[in-house]
Formats: C-alpha cells, sequence, structure tokens
C-alpha cells in the first residue's frame, strides 16, 4: 500500500499548533494547494477506476453520485480559491480613523432607522434604547413601523424617537425603509432591524471608515444574543457556534479582499448619497440587501467590511422559522440572477468580484447534490447495486486522505468559526427543504418576503411535521437498507458483498446523522423568551437588615438573575436588593428557587430609568460580545455522540445560556 497520501495529514495537524490569523499567509496558500491536489486526485480515479458501467442502472447511479461529489468538491474549492489573497482586517485602522475624524471639523448627521414590523415591545425597547443612548450625539432614530400599532407610537415618542407609519404596506422591509429615507436628510444612514442592539460605541466606531468619499457602505457582522434553535435543542450552546459565525469571520473578509462585500440588511453605515444614487433599497427583490450592495458596487462605490462585533439580535426560536428564513434567503439570493444589478449584470463588476458574489449563489445549489449523497446508500440494501466500485485499499489511499484532511483543515482555514462535524448538523436538517426551495425558484416559484418571528412563547414543545415527516422517511428507509445489507446473501466472491462494508458503514453514518437531525428538530417548551447570558461576576446581596453579601453572578438576564453565596442561605433570611456595578442602581429581587448555595433572583419595580440602564450594561457594552473559537474535530466528535441519547438537561439552574465577555 502507498503511504504517501496518507503523510499529507501531518501538514494540516502541523499547521494547527498556530492560528490561521496568526500565521503567514504561505501557510493558508499551502494549504489550499494541498487540499486542490488531493480533490483533483481523487477525481481522476473516480472518472478512471470506480465508475461502476456494468448495467443501466448502476451507470445512472454512478454518474449521478459522482456529479454531486464533484459539485461539491469543487464548489467547495471556489471559496478556498477566493481566499489566495490576503484578508484585510480592518479592526487594526478602527481607533486610528476613530481619532482622525474626530480631529477634524466632520460630525455627519446620521440617521438611524428602525424598521419594524409585528415585533413585541421588549424586542423593539431594546434596539431604541441602545440607539438613542450611542456615544456619538448627532444623530436621529427613526421608528418604521409598517404595523401602525399604537404602542409602538408611544414607545417611540417617549424614548425620543422619530416615528413613521407609511399609509401603503407596499414592497415589505425595502420599502419601509425607503419611505424612511424620504422623511430624514442625515448625511450618512445606519439600518438596524428591530430586534438587533447596537453597542454604544457603533456610530464611534464606523463613522471614520466613511471619511473617504468613495466608500458607499460599512458593514459589520451579526452576533446573537440567544442560541439558535440546533445549538438549543441539542443543549450544545456551549459546543456550537452559531450558523453565521463563518459567514462573517471567514466569508465576509474573503469576499473583502476582493471588494464584494455582502450588504446584510442590518448593523450597517452607508453613505445617503450613495443610497441614493441607487435608487434607494431595491424594491423588487426578497434580499433587498444582497442586491442594494451589489447595485452599489456596479455604481462604482466601495463597501467595506469591519470585522469587530458592535451588535448582537435575535436568532430565530423555533426549528421551523431558521429553515423558513435560510428559506428566504435562499430565495433572495438565487433571484438576483435574474436582475439585472445582479452578479451575472452587464458592467461595473471585475472578474474576482462576480466570483465572489456568485460563490454565494452556488452554496444554496449545493443542497441537491448533497441530497443525493444522503440518498445513494440505498442503493445497496434496496436496489442491489454498487453505485461506486471502491476496494478497502482504495478507501485508505484515496478517499480517507482527502476526507481526513478536509476534516483537519476546515476548522483552522475558518479562523475557528466551525467545526467540520459540528456544522454538518443544521445541513442535515436543511437540506432536504431547501432543495425543494432552489428547485420551486428554478421554476420560477419565488417565496415573498416574511419576518421570523421573534420572542415567542411556547407552553409546550413541539415539532414541525414539514420538517420532520421528510426525516422520518429518510430514517425508515435507511432501516430496511441496513436490514437488506445485514441479512444479504451474494455469493461469497461478488462485487456486491465485497462492497457491504462501504455500503453499511455509509448507511449507518446516515442513520446517526438522520437521528441528531430528528433530534434538533424538537422545539422545547419557552414560557418565557427572555434571552439569558452566563456570567462570572462579582456581587453583592442585600438582606432585610441592611447587610451585604458577598456572591457570584452565574447569569443575568433581563427578567432575573442567578447566583451563588460561599455558603448555603440561612432559613428564613430575607433578601432584598442586588448590586454588581455602579452603571445598574441596585435593583430590588424576588427569590423564586434556592438549591444549596444557588439561587435564582426575578427582579422586582424595575421602573423606566432602571430599565433602560440595565439594557444598556447588558448588551450594549463596548466588546461585550466574545469571538469564541470552535472546539477541536475530537472533543465535537465526543460531544455529538453524547447528544445521540442525552437529551439537554433543562432543570432549573441549567438554562440555555449565550457567553458574554467580562464586565470591563
Amino acid at each position: 500500500m502507498n503511504w504517501l497520501p496518507l503523510l499529507v495529514l501531518f501538514w494540516p495537524l502541523w499547521l494547527k499548533r498556530h492560528p490561521e490569523q496568526q500565521s503567514p499567509i504561505w501557510k493558508r496558500r499551502s494549504l489550499i494547494l494541498l487540499i486542490s491536489l488531493l480533490t483533483a486526485r481523487y477525481l481522476h480515479w473516480r472518472i478512471t477506476s470506480s465508475l461502476n458501467l456494468s448495467t443501466s442502472l448502476s451507470t445512472g447511479l454512478s454518474l449521478l453520485l459522482f456529479t454531486a461529489e464533484a459539485w461539491l468538491l469543487l464548489s467547495g474549492l471556489l471559496p478556498l480559491w477566493l481566499a489566495w489573497r490576503r484578508f484585510p482586517d480592518r479592526r487594526s485602522t478602527m481607533d486610528q480613523l476613530n481619532k482622525q475624524w474626530q480631529a477634524s471639523d466632520w460630525r455627519p448627521m446620521v440617521d438611524i432607522l428602525v424598521p419594524t414590523y409585528g415585533e413585541p415591545l421588549e424586542v423593539l425597547e431594546r434596539s431604541l434604547v441602545a440607539c438613542t443612548h450611542q456615544n456619538y450625539r448627532n444623530h436621529g432614530v427613526w421608528v418604521l413601523d409598517d404595523s401602525g400599532r399604537d404602542d409602538v407610537k408611544e414607545l417611540a415618542l417617549r424614548l425620543g424617537c422619530h416615528y413613521r407609519h407609511r399609509p401603503a404596506r407596499t414592497h415589505a422591509k425595502a420599502g419601509n425603509l425607503n419611505d424612511g429615507l424620504r422623511h430624514c436628510s442625515g448625511e450618512l444612514v445606519a439600518v438596524f432591524d428591530a430586534d438587533f442592539i447596537p453597542q454604544r460605541d457603533f456610530l464611534e466606531n464606523c463613522i471614520g471608515f466613511l471619511q473617504d468619499p468613495s466608500v458607499g457602505l460599512l458593514q459589520t457582522p451579526q452576533t446573537f444574543i440567544n442560541a439558535d434553535p440546533v445549538m438549543r435543542n441539542l443543549g450544545m450552546e456551549r459546543w456550537l457556534l452559531p450558523d453565521e459565525e463563518s459567514f462573517y469571520r471567514w466569508i465576509e473578509p474573503v469576499r473583502d479582499s476582493w471588494g464584494a462585500v455582502v450588504c446584510a440588511g442590518t448593523a450597517f453605515l452607508a453613505r445617503r448619497s450613495a443610497i441614493d444614487s441607487v435608487g434607494g433599497f431595491r424594491e423588487q427583490a426578497i434580499s433587498e440587501d444582497f442586491v442594494t450592495g451589489l447595485r452599489l458596487r456596479h455604481k462604482g462605490w466601495k463597501l467595506l467590511y469591519l470585522q469587530q462585533k458592535l451588535s448582537a439580535g435575535l436568532a430565530a426560536e423555533t426549528m421551523a422559522d431558521f429553515v423558513r428564513q435560510r428559506q428566504r434567503w435562499a430565495n433572495g439570493t438565487l433571484q438576483s440572477l435574474r436582475l439585472p444589478d445582479g452578479p451575472l449584470g452587464p458592467g461595473g463588476l471585475s472578474f474576482g468580484e462576480r466570483m465572489a458574489y456568485l460563490e454565494g449563489v452556488v452554496h444554496w445549489f449545493n443542497n441537491m447534490p448533497r441530497l443525493v449523497l444522503m440518498l445513494m446508500p440505498l442503493s445497496y440494501g434496496l436496489l442491489g447495486t454498487l453505485p461506486i466500485l471502491i476496494t478497502s485499499r482504495e478507501a485508505l489511499s484515496m478517499l480517507v486522505p482527502l476526507w481526513a484532511t478536509l476534516l483537519l483543515s476546515i476548522g483552522w482555514i475558518n479562523r475557528g468559526s466551525r467545526a467540520s462535524l459540528l456544522s454538518e448538523l443544521t445541513g442535515w436538517v436543511l437540506t432536504v427543504p431547501l432543495t425543494l426551495t432552489v428547485c420551486a425558484n428554478l421554476m420560477g416559484h419565488i417565496g415573498g418576503f416574511r419576518v421570523t418571528p421573534k420572542h415567542q412563547k411556547r407552553n409546550r414543545g413541539s415539532f414541525s411535521l414539514v420538517l420532520v415527516i421528510p426525516l422520518l422517511g429518510l430514517l425508515l428507509l435507511n432501516l430496511i437498507n441496513v436490514f437488506g445489507l445485514v441479512t444479504m446473501t451474494e455469493p461469497l466472491n461478488s462485487e456486491l458483498l465485497n462492497s457491504r462494508p462501504l455500503g453499511l458503514t455509509w448507511a449507518v453514518i446516515n442513520l446517526l446523522s438522520i437521528w441528531i437531525a430528528l433530534r434538533a428538530c424538537w422545539d422545547p417548551a419557552a414560557v418565557d423568551p427572555t434571552p439569558w447570558q452566563a456570567a462570572c461576576l462579582p456581587a453583592e446581596l442585600e438582606d432585610s437588615e441592611q447587610r451585604w453579601q458577598r456572591c457570584r453572578i452565574t447569569a443575568l438576564s433581563e427578567s432575573g438573575v442567578e447566583l451563588e453565596l460561599a455558603m448555603p442561605m440561612t432559613a428564613g433570611a430575607n433578601i432584598r436588593r442586588l448590586r454588581w456595578t455602579d452603571d445598574v442602581p441596585p435593583i430590588p429581587v424576588l427569590l423564586e428557587r434556592i438549591h444549596g448555595n444557588r439561587l435564582a433572583l426575578r427582579w422586582q419595580d424595575l421602573n423606566d430609568q432602571t430599565r433602560q440602564r440595565l439594557i444598556l450594561w447588558l448588551f450594549c457594552r463596548p466588546h461585550c460580545w466574545p469571538e469564541r473559537q470552535a472546539p477541536p474535530e475530537w472533543r465535537a466528535f465526543i460531544a455529538l455522540t453524547c447528544r445521540l441519547f442525552l437529551l439537554p438537561s433543562r432543570r432549573p439552574f441549567h438554562r440555555c445560556l449565550m457567553p458574554q465577555s467580562p464586565a470591563h
């Protein structure tokens, strides 16, 4: 056996000694070359030696499998080769540019637009409190209310915001933003979705980049104050990173290196004249943000990306909403191909920019070959047909080196934003519905814009049948397939019997993956949808005799707090207030639960001023959102294996918690 292909695995292992962002660029390029060579070697072998052309059925299945593999491998190489360039990291110049513009006389008026349609008042209040308390004072906040609610108008006026309700709700979010633009006149425009909360220094850190008159828009990352459904439903908040983390930590910097930054629809700052030059936000597009950014590039405006987490919002709260959100993104991105100002439109874009934008389009087409890979093992046990001719020796020399190199490399080259194994969890849930969405889009059936529901109360857990039924069908077919492979009685020298280990391994992996996907589809009850943050903060607890006892806060939210005492609480003790920072006054508390030295407390009698200061402390402190690292693959594998049968604990003091950076 030729062991040379396996020896190449030492290269990604050696590279992983240091983070990619701290390594010279030649190391990244060497890994790109290695993956490309292994891919070419594997595809050459697949074409020349592994196709089963013995019958019409085996020929069709073999060519279908090869096409799916080739598409996924080659489309995966596209973002890697786009990453050949050095990424600009604008965090290094942020402070310098901030000082430059503050030393100048330029104090542009900034209009902050907050479009809203039906979001709960608690959600909108967070955003408006943060927007109105920006350190940069020359700004105005516009609440663009498409629902026309009196309580929203009252909230806006109470917080000193402009309120606008348009008579006709046409063209969804894009139409709402354009209506707001017609009534404001600031030189710069910032946009935040109703659930997004900017830090107090958002404008301070961003305005400096627009001193360059050729810059039309500056995009910042999205992060989230709550766990997405996959993280929460599997109890893997400590292990999984948000599905969007890889996009904002790696894909956007890659596109920034080509001048092809994607406008993400929220948490961005734009020049008003740039937006006006393209006729406002694109109203005929589902993804008005993506297409508007493309139009700006077609017009010659620069789009920049600042890789600094300066805001946070709410992720989709149920698996059904999570999937529908991705379906909307897929529809909007694919729709852009038909538009004259899309990535295939005439003029304005370089070849590299087109490739960077088209990579985002190709991403959605990957779901169809993924579905082929999910179904193909069925050919062994159900059809008695080999879709690939492969021996154990060939598997070790051809398949394993490529697969293992990808497994070891993804986390490193993505700068710790995703782990290969864990990132596939989302794919297993999304593959079937997104395949249907892509097929419908190609046939001309494009869905409309739908706001993702936020802050939903659920009195009991539930499955989404639309998601579960296809997975149950796949699970049943794979069980039948495994049974067929186990009970196979072919002649000892038959190719089918000799290939049984591969087919059985493939089928078992599918079974386990489908089972995990089904587990992820169970949305637990959420009587209180308030997001909670993990913490480790020294604090003091006041009793009825006005004595302060030291404690440590372990979890914190707008509704309450959990903490640990140095020793169990004395029976009959009465607690009154909690304090932990000078930025928030001591807050009256009510004891809800006690377990040894651990207490769960509920805030009491929060007035408007205290509530606002609590919101500002929880969500608007500089650097409050950490840049987490995905776990090593071996730890991810262990964690994932444990989740096969263990349900996440939701007992008292076992909340779904998102981490925060320590308070400064």
